[in-house]
């Protein structure tokens, strides 16, 4: 039995013209690139989404709710999903408006080949990027959660800015004490250097203030 090879990444096109849908995965495809067609916003809700960096060519205007309320529901819903917008009746308010709640694209029918394929690989990579960001993020968090709350304490102190002379005076504790949980704070978190710890600690959230001098 052949094994089926994974999808590395999908396009969804959600469009309610079915020559429309066609051309676009006959172009879609023709760049090695895996298409989803769906007629209707209430069809691609019902499919589930693999989980691989993805995004989605929606038309504006569509029966029931438009591609501009659906965008703004998807963002309601928390799916964030790159969206290219294809339009036959597009304007310059309705362009801001999808721009500016995070459109990659907004492009009216028809549309150039190129530009169309452009819009779609940069919307693959941001997605891609964003999951990759993601993976990290809980990985920090997991790291973070094995600190002592001494531990924890140190890594805003030095995130703040603090040496550890400083520290130890705002804690009330020996340096080398100080320098025992910087220590613990580096080899658990998996910082290579103070700049990384600090990219860290601004990613989760828990720079402190620095204490006046």
């Amino acid at each position: 039995m052949k094994r089926q090879t994974p999808v590395k990444s999908v396009v969804f096109v959600v469009d309610d013209d079915a020559s429309m849908r066609d051309s676009l995965r006959s172009l879609l495809r023709s760049v090695d690139l895996t298409v989803e067609l769906f007629g209707s916003t209430e069809d691609f809700l019902q499919n589930e989404r693999p989980d691989v960096p993805c995004c989605l060519v929606l038309d504006v205007r569509l029966p029931g709710r438009s591609g501009l309320e659906f965008q703004n529901e998807l963002a309601m819903a928390g799916i964030d999903m790159p969206i290219i917008f294809l339009t036959g009746h597009g304007d310059i308010p309705m362009t801001v408006q999808a721009m500016k709640a995070g459109a990659v694209e907004f492009l009216t029918k028809p549309c150039r080949d190129q530009d169309l394929i452009d819009a779609v690989r940069l919307s693959l990579a941001r997605d891609h990027e964003r999951r990759d960001q993601r993976k990290y993020l809980t990985s920090l968090k997991a790291d973070f959660a094995t600190l002592t709350a001494r531990e924890r304490e140190v890594m805003s102190f030095v995130a703040a800015g603090l040496v550890n002379k400083q520290i130890a005076g705002e804690m009330d504790i020996s340096e080398v004490t100080v320098k025992m949980h910087r220590g613990n704070v580096m080899r658990k978190m998996k910082a290579r250097s103070l700049a990384a710890l600090v990219r860290m600690a601004d990613l989760l959230d828990i720079r402190r203030a620095k204490t006046p001098p």
